[in-house]
């Protein structure tokens, strides 16, 4: 169960935003959530109009200056771009802005496994093809050595990149990057795609009009791809770009359109935003540098030709699935670990190691486990000597600093408090995990607890079509403005109803007055364990449904449980057990409390079915006064430990066993141990 935050705007700053602006009620509620007090802070994240002068950022002038002298002398360019969908659309950009102006040019992306930005082979290749400069997208600013190496086989060298300086800037004739100190750019967050429209800006002089025209799209895609804060500058280079994604004659996006299912039947795009780049483009994109090559990305982005479009969005389409059997093989790879040594899950961060598993996607099963087990999660793959990891966490658990607390067991590492990437001897990989251990016990005794925060609770009132259009107002939704959610409480099941065979679920509620319904897609019928007639709550966001001309208000369903859960009760209970199975110290009245007695394992006992059952849903149907959390989960050890059930402990699942023979519960060894336990406490 995932921790709940419903937030609960102030209403007299609901009240300023709304006389200041026609803001809805509901947006100025969200806005209010999210500490926005007035209209000045609201203004400055919904109201960006245009990009600040292209010159402001340091050495654009001097860049544009050479760019421009290499084109008239005939001097030969090489774009240096990345794998990812921020790299391919940045050398995408610049490639063809160049190669329309007349310019002798040509790219480099280096495959994944040449691994991040510049290298050695590549730069000596480019020389041996007779390039005079490069031009990185994306990269470079931490290439110190080779930029060193550029300048020695007598090439130029310019930066346009957007991730942070080290302590060295590499030697080129110009270095364009906001986070440079010396910067006095005034817009920070950029990702490769925004610094690329605005060397194009600056090369047109400083007129933004060609570049958003031609090349909004792809900045846009390249924005929302990398993850950027979608805040100032980025959000008028994704507003304008997706409506010229909307109406695009690129055909190599439509084709990549076309196979997203973002196509209707009429050959239009008629609801794109920038959920659905982020979820159907931006994938299908990536695929292509982490199961083939940056390079089909590039053709694809910059194809003439429809027919060519057409094959080469099929190939990233086909990769996109690769990678999805991919993630799912190495997923149920980490299920099976799970089952043979369930104690992992009770460890306060998460590392999972596998023998080759490919490079290209832990990062996303990393952030699949966090929203599975809602704990940080480390994913190695093991490379013969050398294993490659990366990371993700959420909270005040960073994983930079966790990296840095085991570095002597690493190669080397980087990242941010959210995300990283490391390397390390294979033989190094159980040292490493038990430093992670050491760390997040000395650190952080009680962890973060993985939170779906909802904006407010949504009334049965304001549950209308006009309220869920309002929202519109708010978009784009991405990084720094997420989409807004609600909680929706005490919400009677009146119906339930499979959709596609049962791969998903819509629900019918009756909310107040209100008669609702709740969309739960990737959620199976089968493995819904919800009671109709019963309360429960909701969190979801607003989605309207038009059909035949006439409007519906649906709630996309984020998390759900029973009503009347105490969730302090659940995750303080939820805590103790995991220390009890680390065999840390617990207060003495603890044992007491989760010490089971006879009527409590009948009354646990009771609510398991012969068919698969989350262990939360029956903790939703449990007296929670006489049996917490952890008790629970104790039950259900003692009933696994004497073969009563059977406990999937990947899902946190249970049913019935057919048992033949009477079992004395007694004899568990779970029982025995705590009732030591307690009676040492007790006798002290």
């Amino acid at each position: 169960m995932k921790k709940w935050s419903i937030g609960k705007p102030d209403p007299d700053v609901v009240k300023s935003l709304m006389n200041s602006s026609d803001l809805s009620r509901l947006c100025a509620q969200v806005l209010a959530s999210r500490s926005i007090t007035n209209i000045e802070q609201a203004s400055r994240l919904l109201q960006t109009t245009g990009l600040e002068d292209p010159f402001v950022l340091k050495d654009m002038e001097k860049a544009a200056e050479i760019i421009n002298n290499a084109i008239n002398d005939g001097i030969k360019i090489c774009i240096y771009g990345d794998y990812d969908c921020d790299g391919v659309t940045s050398s995408v950009m610049l490639f063809s802005y160049l190669e329309c102006l007349g310019a002798d040019v040509d790219f480099y992306i280096p495959e994944r496994s040449e691994g991040y930005g510049l290298n050695e082979a590549a730069v000596k290749s480019i020389a041996d093809n007779g390039t005079q400069l490069i031009i990185t997208v994306d990269n470079g600013i931490s290439a110190v050595n080779e930029a060193d190496l550029i300048s020695e086989l007598g090439m130029q060298l310019i930066i346009t990149d957007h991730h942070q300086p080290g302590e060295v800037i590499p030697n080129a004739q110009a270095v364009i990057n906001p986070h440079q100190s010396d910067c006095p750019s005034s817009f920070k967050n950029l990702c490769g795609a925004g610094v690329t429209l605005k060397l194009i800006a600056a090369l047109e002089g400083g007129d933004y009009e060609t570049a958003m025209e031609q090349f909004g799209d792809l900045a846009a895609i390249g924005t929302v791809g990398d993850i950027v804060s979608l805040t100032g500058e980025n959000r008028y280079i994704v507003q304008y770009g997706t409506e010229l994604i909307k109406n695009t004659e690129r055909c190599g996006l439509i084709e990549l359109m076309r196979v997203s299912g973002l196509l209707g039947d009429d050959d239009v795009c008629h609801d794109l935003s920038s959920e659905s780049i982020a979820f159907m483009l931006v994938p299908r994109i990536n695929a292509a540098g982490r199961f083939g090559s940056p390079k089909q990305a590039f053709s694809l982005l910059n194809c003439d030709d429809p027919e060519e479009a057409e094959v080469l969005a099929g190939k990233l389409n086909c990769l996109n699935n690769d990678r999805k059997k991919v993630e799912e093989d190495i997923m149920n790879e980490i299920s099976a670990s799970i089952e043979r040594d369930p104690q992992i899950l009770s460890q306060r961060v998460l590392v999972f190691s596998g023998e080759g598993w490919h490079h290209g996607v832990i990062g996303i099963v990393a952030s699949k486990l966090i929203d599975k087990y809602g704990k940080p999660c480390f994913v190695i793959t093991r490379e013969g000597e050398q294993s490659r990891g990366s990371a993700r966490s959420f909270g005040d658990f960073s994983v930079y600093d966790s990296l840095c607390a085991c570095s002597e067991l690493l190669i080397k590492f980087g990242g941010h408090p959210g995300a990283g990437g490391f390397s390390l001897d294979t033989g190094d990989i159980e040292a490493f995990t038990d430093s992670l251990y050491r760390y997040a016990f000395k650190e952080h005794n009680t962890m973060p607890a993985y939170t779906v925060c909802a904006d407010k609770l949504l009334l049965p009132e304001e549950a209308t079509v006009e309220n869920a259009e309002s929202l519109h107002a708010l978009e784009p939704f991405g990084e720094d403005n997420r989409k807004p959610l609600f909680a929706v409480l005490g919400a009677v099941v009146t119906d339930i109803v499979p959709l596609a065979k049962g791969a998903h679920t819509k629900l019918r509620l009756s909310y107040g007055n209100l008669s609702i319904c709740a969309l739960m897609f990737r959620t199976r019928t089968c493995d819904l364990k919800i009671n109709i007639r019963d309360k429960y709550d909701f969190i979801a966001s607003l989605d309207v449904n038009t059909f035949k001309g006439n409007k519906s208000l649906n709630l996309l369903v984020c998390d759900y449980r029973k009503s009347g859960i105490r969730q302090e009760a659940y995750f303080a209970a939820n805590s103790a057990y995991e220390k009890y199975l680390r065999d840390e110290p617990l207060p003495d009245a603890y044992y007491q409390r989760m010490l089971p007695q006879r009527n409590d394992l009948i009354s646990v006992y009771s609510l398991i079915s012969d068919e698969p059952a989350p262990i939360d849903s029956i903790y939703m149907k449990i007296d929670q006064n006489n049996i917490n959390y952890c008790k629970l989960r104790i039950c259900i050890d003692i009933f696994s430990e004497m073969e009563l059930i059977k406990q999937t402990y990947s899902d946190a699942s249970v049913s019935k066993l057919h048992i033949h023979n009477k079992v004395n519960l007694e004899n568990s060894n779970i029982l025995r141990g705590l009732r030591e336990k307690w009676g040492t406490k007790a006798a002290q």
